[in-house]
This record gives structure tokens, sequence and C-alpha cells, in this order.
């Protein structure tokens, strides 16, 4: 896959009425992505800002996330400790052990995480556990989902998407980039 944009954008459909935007910040080989999203969710206004570290291979690797919504301002810390582990504002979360990937609710860009890292041929299939991180209350949990990789579409890369506790299935659409270009029922890519 090619470098990467300097900013990429998204619009919310039908889930919710909203706006994400992100920022990458290259850091060597270990990137680092400084985003924003603003919805509105059941006539209740959010706002989310996160920072996620990445490896070389593309495996979160922590983030800081700030939530403010008429419950207040809350502030989470994700990390890893020596052995791989993650640490939830310094304590560590073995329920969501086993996870390369952080996913936050509020995004449609963190999808990127698991498509960059896997790497897949058109007819591959992996399982990709992602450290789920709810807005606005910053709640984790752990995410079981699945990627297979479908034939392209020109320069656009097809995944079939199922995340089984939501019974959410969909066919992903991926720029050149591995960013997201549409998610149905979620997000289209306007930037």
């Amino acid at each position: 896959m090619l470098d990467l944009p300097v900013s990429a954008a998204w619009r919310h459909v039908d889930a919710s009425d909203g706006f994400e935007v992100v920022f990458p910040s290259p850091q060597g080989d270990e990137p680092r992505f400084d985003g924003h999203v603003t919805a509105v969710e059941e006539g209740q206004p959010w706002a989310l800002s996160y920072s996620i570290a990445l490896d070389p291979a593309w495996r979160s690797r922590g983030a800081r996330i700030v939530s403010r919504s008429a419950m207040g301002t809350r502030e989470l810390e994700l990390g890893r400790d020596a052995e791989g582990g993650w640490l939830v504002n310094g304590a560590p979360a073995p329920h969501v052990g086993g996870c390369d990937d952080i996913d936050l609710e509020a995004s449609s860009f963190t999808n990127a995480f698991p498509v960059r890292r896997l790497g897949l041929a058109p007819g591959e299939s992996a399982e990709a556990p992602a450290l789920y991180v709810r807005a606005p209350d910053l709640r984790i949990e752990r995410l079981d989902q699945s990627y297979r990789r479908l034939e392209d579409d020109g320069s656009h890369r097809r995944y079939h998407y199922a995340s089984p506790a939501f019974g959410y299935e969909a066919v992903l659409v991926y720029d050149e980039f591995g960013f997201i270009l549409d998610y149905p029922g979620i997000a289209v890519r306007v930037l």
C-alpha cells in the first residue's frame, strides 16, 4: 500500500449524525493518528478526540482518548505492558488480551488497522479481535470480528466484514491507502 495521505474525513450515515477527521503523523516506521469525531445520537451531542500509536506491523500499541458529552469529560489511556498485554489507565485488562487493534465505536477510520496489518490477498480471511472503545462513555470490551478479502474493484479493495456481537455483516470498500471509503449504514469517506 502507498504512503499515507495527510488527512481523511468521513460523514456518518444512518447510525448517527456526525463527522470524523484524522491526521496521520508518521513517526518513522511507527505511525500515529490524531483524530476527532463529533456526533449527535438520540438527540444527545458528544465529541471525541483520539491519538493512536501503532508499531511498524500496524499493531496498536497505545492511545489517548478524550470524550466530552452531557455526562462530562472522560479520558482513557491505553498502553501495553512488557508482555504485550493491554493496560487501561495503567491497570491490566486481561479481558481484551489477544487483541492487536484498537477499534473506536465512533470511528470508521480505525477499521484501517486490521486491513493494513493483515495484508490479505483476495480470497483470504482472518479473525481480527479488537479492543473496542465505546462512545461517548469510553467503556472497553473485546470485539470479535472477521475480514475476508474479496476481488478488487479497480483500485478499490473490498472486504466482507462480520461483527457477530452486533449482527452486522457488510462489504467494506477501501482505497489504495487502506482507508475505508464506504462502511454501509455507518459512514462514507468525503476526503
